[in-house]
């Protein structure tokens, strides 16, 4: 998986349009944004994922010998073209807005600055890579925040659809706060904590559930979480355990890491009892963990109903963001460079629906923060040299609802450039964290969250503006469209 070539993890039009720009002796440098325009999941924000797996991808981008083979079957691309993506190598520049980070609607998420046809081959790749990885790490936030500081376990490979799904997703998921995940490649890859208990198979084939329960916990002492609902949870599966339990106690076995898990019927009912149970018999450490198509909705509501369990198995649900299946992340063009003067003259597509009207430019992100609370007021879309003043007033406005402004006064605010280089010339100068680093940062990210905005139903809208200056361009462009139209 780690060295499979992805040159050809593109769409076709992709590689046609290539073959036309290379016909035309086209080779302007563009600006190409990545980004998204609605928080999935009815989300207030979403977490960014997939930085790395795009380095990896940018890095060992070449067209091999089967693959100029393969799309000299096709029958369309033309000796001279497949001649020049034998030595094909991306030389451009790329920004990002670095992993674990909280992001907004219409911000770019990954900037490309490079000659149309390299910038236009590794859209798909970027889109696919960022935006599984995003929507999953977004949904996983959800789980965790909803689980109140008790662990969340990543349980989902089974149901993920396929190896990468399973694999990237139990990453994201880890990125955006789980504790590990199940999935045993991922924990190998990532360097990430990989955690388990065993199924209901193993305790049906033993003769009786309490000789499966000893078993297991003769040969795993030190992690021995029995599953406790394979025939009746209360008057046989609890019981067993705690059987098994005071045996491992009276032996001299030091009991940690230990406990059971529910994985069906009313959880909250159950483990209440179960609860109940396990501190009359002295074993009031043992963890109570549960499964069972959980999502961010049962584990609030099981939280709420006071549910005496601290460790949470997530699977399907949280794999396949099941409510919300797609990011819907985009790739457009936002500017084209002058030959002569080197500057970045901007583009815009234009739309009936007013949201899908992209901003344009060569720009980059200003995040503001509220110096006294550290919690985010706006982001601010700016061309990428426009500078600013900290210890001067603000006015920032809604660019669709401009009448709604706010004025941040100077002194009490802080800015931070979110997009970060990562590729310049075609070299990478950018080292990611390992998955645990990131995991860390995501967490103070987070914390950066008023608390409106971080709820599940109606969560206050972090405000995405655009300055004045880039305002006034976006502007003057939608003018002009709209003159050339009426002449037509």
């Amino acid at each position: 998986m780690s060295t499979l070539n992805l040159t050809l993890l593109t769409d076709l039009y992709e590689l046609t349009m290539m073959q036309g720009y290379f016909e035309s002796q086209s080779s302007e440098v563009v600006v190409f944004d990545a980004f998204y325009r609605n928080n999935p999941s009815g989300n207030g924000y979403a977490i960014v994922a997939g930085l790395d797996q795009v380095i990896d991808y940018i890095k060992n981008l070449r067209f091999s010998p089967e693959d100029i083979s393969y799309l000299r079957s096709l029958g369309i691309f033309h000796e001279d073209f497949l001649d020049y993506l034998k030595n094909f190598k991306f030389e451009g520049d790329i920004y990002a807005i670095p992993e674990g980070s909280v992001v907004f609607p219409h911000e770019p998420l990954v900037k490309v600055i490079a000659p149309i046809m390299q910038a236009q081959l590794i859209e798909t790749a970027i889109l696919t890579i960022i935006n599984h990885q995003s929507l999953i790490a977004t949904k996983a936030a959800r789980v965790v925040r909803a689980a109140r500081g008790d662990g969340v376990m990543e349980f989902g490979l089974r149901r993920a659809q396929g190896p990468d799904a399973g694999v990237y997703g139990a990453r994201a998921a880890v990125i955006a706060g789980c504790i590990g995940t199940s999935n045993v490649l991922a924990g190998q890859l990532f360097d990430i904590p990989v955690k388990g208990t065993h199924a209901h198979s193993w305790i049906m084939s033993f003769p009786d559930e309490y000789t499966a329960f000893k078993k297991y916990a003769q040969l795993y002492p030190d992690a021995c979480t029995l599953l406790v609902d394979t025939y009746d949870t209360l008057r046989s599966g609890v019981p067993n355990a705690i059987r098994v339990f005071r045996e491992m106690r009276e032996s001299g076995i030091e009991l940690k890491n230990y406990g059971i898990r529910l994985d069906s019927g009313d959880l909250a009912y159950m483990s209440k009892k179960a609860r109940r149970l396990l501190d009359q018999a002295g074993f009031t450490d043992a963890v109570i963990s549960a499964s069972s198509d959980l999502d961010e909705y049962l584990i609030d509501s099981l939280k709420t109903q006071g549910a005496a369990i601290t460790s949470w198995g997530v699977g399907t649900n949280m794999i396949t963001s099941r409510d919300c299946p797609a990011f819907g992340g985009v790739y457009k063009l936002a500017a084209v460079q002058d030959e002569k003067t080197g500057e970045f003259i901007p583009k815009i597509k234009l739309s009936e629906n007013t949201e899908k009207i992209t901003n344009p430019g060569n720009k980059t992100i200003l995040r503001i923060y509220d110096k006294e609370s550290g919690k985010i007021r706006a982001d601010y879309i700016c061309l990428a040299d426009e500078t600013f003043d900290e210890s001067k007033d603000m006015i920032i406005f809604d660019p669709l609802e401009t009448w709604k402004k706010t004025k941040i006064k100077g002194g009490t605010y802080c800015l931070r450039e979110m997009l970060v280089p990562v590729f310049l010339k075609g070299e990478c100068v950018y080292t990611s964290p390992s998955v645990m680093e990131i995991r860390d940062y995501c967490s103070r990210e987070k914390e950066t969250l008023w608390d409106e905005t971080k709820r599940f139903a109606n969560p206050h809208n972090v405000y995405v503006d655009l300055s004045d200056r880039l305002f006034r361009i976006k502007s003057d462009l939608l003018d002009q469209m709209g003159r050339d139209s009426l002449m037509e």
